[in-house]
């Protein structure tokens, strides 16, 4: 997949996160597919961003930062969100958080297969403190 084509199908991912158009997930992720090192497959990737909205109703994907170097892209990603109850450990009970996730995707047969995720927690205690 040629970088333009990469980044393009990339981008209609995250729309369709946002859009939580869980039915067109499979043109996006691989059945192989493993996040920080677990196997999910698309079924597992599905619950996880399931489970996700459910914890962050107002969740929303905000590319700020893409590179793309075939067949990586490297992704921050920004999120003005309220989450119920506890996130990421915390207690934020339903109070507006602002944070920044890092990904890191290996596309292979043009869907994810691998990601690694970093989000800053660290960000979001200090809003807490």
């Amino acid at each position: 997949m040629n970088k333009r084509d990469l980044e393009a199908t990339y981008r209609d991912y995250i729309t369709c996160l946002n859009n939580q158009d869980w039915t067109s997930l499979d043109q996006f992720v691989h059945n192989d597919a493993h996040h920080n090192g677990k196997r999910l497959g698309v079924d597992g990737y599905r619950a996880m961003l399931e489970a996700d909205y459910e914890q962050i109703p107002d969740l929303h994907f905000n590319i700020v930062l893409l590179a793309v170097d075939s067949p990586h892209v490297a992704c921050r990603l920004r999120f003005d969100v309220t989450p119920k109850g506890s996130f990421l450990g915390l207690a934020v009970g339903g109070k507006k958080v602002t944070f920044c996730e890092n990904a890191f995707y290996l596309f292979s047969d043009n869907k994810i297969r691998e990601v690694w995720s970093v989000i800053d927690k660290a960000a979001i205690e200090a809003q807490l403190g």
